[in-house]
């Protein structure tokens, strides 16, 4: 699994409260999934409320979004608990071309 750009400025964190493996890690606006330590059970991805979780099988045609979560994981601290969405999170759910216009390659500081 991977997390996509709709995760961006929502980070919503519902999904890991549920990782059996605490694979997620967090950056300063979006939560990445490390594809090693996944182990696929797909629990995490009907609980995110964007729809920013999907199957590394359906990411773009380039990977983008697995090299993207590979190279944060390593990274970014890890998460282990839900945290605070951001303040203007619904506002941002539905918005498109976020990775272009607000992602941050910085850690997260622990939502």
């Amino acid at each position: 699994y991977v997390v996509n750009e709709s995760c961006i400025k929502c980070k919503f964190t519902d999904c890991v409260e549920v990782c059996p493996v605490d694979c997620f890690y967090e950056g300063e606006n979006m939560l990445v999934i490390h594809p090693d330590e996944c182990i696929d059970c797909g629990v995490c991805e009907p609980e995110c409320p964007v729809d920013a979780i999907k199957p590394d099988s359906q990411d773009e045609p380039d990977g983008k979004w697995l090299k993207v979560n590979t190279e944060y994981s390593k990274v970014w601290p890890n998460i282990t608990v839900k945290g605070t969405p951001p303040a203007d999170a619904d506002a941002m759910k539905d918005e498109k071309g976020k990775f272009e216009k607000y992602f941050k390659p910085e850690p997260g500081t622990g939502s």
